[in-house]
């Protein structure tokens, strides 16, 4: 059966186009609410906190039905609507409740769709990076559009075009095919003694570093530039670069992974994570050092994300698939996230933009002695 590279790349280019012009903004549009940065950090760690429980009963649920693109379609669906809600809630603690509401069904699909891309690529999963790129090419096209359109228009415009997009998500799913997956004949083996494995728990613990050094990044990036006179365009063309060095990464990703490790992989990604953070953190008005930085977003948050899928690929079975992305995604993006929006909204006003983006890089640097010593060892997945 041949691979409908088409559809699944549309939906990566529409689930993605969502986060360009929510991710960037949404603290801004927070703060035009009048939410202080401690409410920011709260609402922004509510946003993925329910990435901890969220993706984990969803992928229980479709790997236990064997109806993955079902669930993926009505989370879609349900996000979109609660979404519309953010047009009439005013007060926190109304924010707060939309926010657990909404993500929790928005946090279902992503994972639950890696799992049904690789069932496509079946033994063709190098291919994934060229799929997952369309996802980085919305992003562009999203940031790009909304903070151009930012600068003649009010910020409270913000929840109608994420609305719309998340409709387009919706319908994306829609149009997404079954994958036909082999059944496996040999004896499954149980979730729990796959995880347990050293390796997987140092995968999992290198990931959640990661995504604490992320959170700043996503939660107060935007903030920090308008703070230090960034316009929304430029604030826009600085997420959009690192976006399109994440796209040449993509593409050039199948013969990398030809010639290098995930391991190798992995490690030069966390090494520039830690090289990025600490130029965002002391640099920030220096534009041409700003500008390389945002190049490193191609290593930090692509590099990175591709040796993760296929690390889990590797580690989990065909019955665990969805478990498996799902879990990758609540313990990183979850708990990584929550613990770095919290903090970072916490301490942002206290200590300074230096100190919180010197911890994200400290964070990194953990994550690069954890994977250096137990993660990618291992023949049977050191290598693509």
């Amino acid at each position: 059966m041949s691979v409908p590279y088409w559809r699944l790349s549309g939906f990566y280019l529409c689930y993605f186009a969502t986060l360009g012009a929510f991710i960037p903004y949404w603290s801004l549009f927070l703060k035009e609410h009048g939410f202080d940065p401690a409410e920011i950090g709260q609402l922004s760690a509510l946003l993925v906190g329910t990435k901890i429980i969220a993706p984990n009963v969803w992928g229980w649920i479709a790997d236990h039905t064997h109806q993955t693109l079902r669930v993926i379609r009505w989370t879609s669906f349900l996000a979109a609507l609660l979404f519309a809600g953010f047009l009439a809630v005013h007060s926190y603690k109304e924010f707060a409740w939309l926010t657990i509401g909404f993500s929790f069904f928005w946090n279902a699909p992503l994972p639950l769709y890696e799992a049904t891309t690789l069932s496509h690529l079946q033994a063709e999963s190098q291919r994934y990076s060229r799929i997952r790129l369309w996802g980085s090419v919305g992003f562009i096209l999203a940031v790009l559009g909304v903070g151009r359109l930012l600068e003649y228009q009010p910020i409270l415009l913000l929840p109608v075009l994420v609305a719309v997009l998340l409709g387009s998500t919706w319908l994306a799913a829609l149009v997404t095919p079954q994958a036909q997956t082999v059944r496996q004949e040999n004896i499954p083996v149980k979730l729990g003694s796959i995880i347990l494995r050293p390796e997987v728990l140092a995968f999992l613990s290198v990931y959640v570093l990661v995504q604490v050094a992320h959170a700043p990044y996503y939660v107060f990036y935007s903030v920090y530039l308008k703070d230090h006179l960034y316009s929304s365009t430029v604030t826009g063309l600085l997420w959009s670069l690192g976006v399109v060095a994440e796209i040449v990464l993509f593409l050039f990703m199948k013969s990398l992974l030809r010639r290098f490790t995930l391991r190798s992989l992995l490690l030069t990604s966390l090494f520039f994570s830690v090289v990025r953070w600490l130029l965002i953190g002391n640099y920030v008005d220096n534009l041409g050092l700003l500008l390389f930085a945002q190049v490193l977003h191609a290593a930090t948050f692509g590099g990175t994300h591709i040796a993760a899928i296929h690390f889990v690929h590797r580690f989990f079975d065909q019955e665990h698939q969805a478990k498996g992305q799902a879990l990758y995604h609540s313990l990183s993006f979850g708990v990584g996230g929550m613990i770095g929006s919290l903090f970072s909204g916490e301490y942002w006003d206290l200590f300074g933009s230096h100190f919180i983006y010197t911890v994200a890089a400290l964070c990194c640097g953990f994550a690069y002695i954890i994977a250096f010593i137990w993660v990618g060892r291992s023949k049977k997945v050191s290598r693509y």
